[in-house]
């Protein structure tokens, strides 16, 4: 067994490797075409090095692309924990009643496909604060993987399940924490990795409008002020860098929690 995962852990190694140079294949391709007005990763690497040089400066009139970071995440981890905690236990009753699911299902499908941009000027009229707005569209977008999944877990409990709760004379709570909620948990995982997701994704639209000092306002600050090409191709490399492992922490638990494991 452990032969076969490190052959499987060397495959993967190559699989990525093999993705990262044909990604810079392209680049360099593109940086030529463009005559440099697209840096190449060489020239993008210098930079990155000169923006990492001090990236927790927190002066008043320059702030360092960790703080940055930071700033963004603190937002995220707030919409993305609000989004959480009201998706669950609504998604806990959309699947345990086909009453609520009727009810409630119509206007989510609704609201689910409306862009993140159509929910800031929302937040702006409601919170009265750019910051605030960011947050709030992150809290509406981030809602409905996690509604979605956990409902669907919960209205697909097997019935040999439901009957073990019912032979023990189970009280509602005893059958929510000892059935619902183990069986359901896999699926609650899985909607959170994809609401981290989606809040990192709408961050970045999020801080162009609302200004401030996250990952997205400085990719704005670099596009339309003349800025570096190269800043913002570092921002990018930064923020698929932090949604990849935000993915990869929920991707852990999924693992850590499913029933095959």
């Amino acid at each position: 067994m452990k032969k076969i995962f490190s052959v499987n852990t060397l495959l993967s190694a190559l699989y990525f490797i093999g993705g990262l140079a044909l990604m810079g294949g392209i680049w360099e391709l593109i940086a030529a075409i463009t005559k440099h007005e697209i840096p190449t990763p060489a020239m993008t690497w210098d930079v990155f090095k000169e923006v990492m040089q001090n990236p927790m400066q927190n002066d008043p009139d320059y702030k360092g692309i960790g703080v940055k970071l930071l700033s963004s995440l603190s937002r995220v981890g707030i919409g993305f924990g609000f989004g959480s905690l009201i998706a669950i236990p609504i998604g806990l009753i959309m699947g345990s009643s086909k009453i609520t699911m009727n009810i409630i299902n119509p206007m989510v499908q609704i609201l689910r496909p409306v862009s993140p941009l159509a929910w800031f000027p929302l937040g702006l009229a409601i919170f009265q604060d750019s910051p605030q707005a960011s947050i709030f569209m992150i809290f509406i977008c981030s809602l409905w993987p996690t509604l979605i999944n956990t409902a669907f877990g919960v209205s697909h409990i097997p019935q040999d399940h439901k009957n073990v709760g019912k032979a023990f004379g189970f009280s509602r709570w005893k059958y929510i924490t000892k059935i619902v909620l183990p069986y359901t948990f896999p699926h609650i995982l899985t909607g959170l990795r994809l609401s981290i997701g989606v809040a990192w994704m709408v961050i970045v639209a999020g801080e162009m409008l609302s200004g401030g000092m996250g990952l997205g306002y400085f990719v704005w600050e670099e596009g339309f002020n003349g800025g570096s090409v190269a800043k913002i191709l570092v921002a990018i490399i930064i923020i698929g860098i932090v949604g990849l492992l935000l993915d990869r922490i929920f991707m852990t638990l999924q693992k850590r929690f499913s029933f095959a494991g």
